[in-house]
């Protein structure tokens, strides 16, 4: 297992700022979304001075170009980057690219469950997308840190997995855009990253 796990979620994207949904069909991040991930790079370089470190991205667009940001930041070659199609963020099935309002005019209570995006018809279940990150896992290097550019429901999912923590657990969590993880001998640590620049 590797030293040390950063989890990250790509920055607000043109859907989120729209209330719209992704899953697996992509937008491409807003200028808030972009200072955001300008933000997270910044303040994840203090924390990654002198380890050996590896940068993993969802193979989706909106990861990918959260995950160039973040490497400009910290000096780590863009070519570099390892694109993972089992990072992906679920597939929602027939909600991608439905707004949420208009999901919830038609079930009122649609978001009093935490997991309420799993009721999409046709979306992948949690307990593949739960496989496909494990067979992830079960991959990676010894002794080296690891940077990952995600999703908001596969980062839970990914954190769940590495803290051994319930499926109540895991929807119990949050998916800042602003922040990241980091996860190290069944430990997390959130770093909030409101700032232009690491405080130190």
């Amino acid at each position: 297992m590797s030293s040390r796990i950063f989890v990250l979620r790509h920055g607000e994207t043109e859907f989120n700022a729209e209330k719209k949904l992704q899953g697996h069909c992509n937008s491409p991040l807003t200028e808030k979304g972009t200072a955001q991930a300008q933000s997270v790079g910044a303040v994840l370089k203090a924390y990654l001075q002198g380890s050996h470190v590896s940068v993993y991205s969802s193979s989706l667009g909106r990861a990918l170009q959260t995950a160039h940001i973040v490497c400009e930041e910290i000096g780590y070659p863009s070519s570099e980057i390892i694109e993972e199609p089992r990072l992906k963020e679920f597939s929602l099935g027939d909600w991608e690219q439905r707004s949420i309002p208009s999901l919830v005019s038609e079930n009122p209570y649609l978001l009093e469950k935490s997991d309420w995006y799993l009721s999409a018809p046709n979306a992948e279940t949690y307990d593949d997308v739960k496989a496909r990150l494990n067979a992830w896992l079960s991959e990676l290097p010894e002794g080296e840190d690891v940077v990952v550019v995600s999703h908001g429901l596969t980062g839970i999912v990914l954190r769940g997995v590495l803290l051994g923590l319930t499926y109540e657990e895991v929807w119990q969590q949050d998916l800042p855009q602003d922040a990241f993880f980091i996860v190290e001998k069944g430990s997390v640590t959130r770093v909030n990253c409101t700032v232009a620049q690491p405080i130190v």
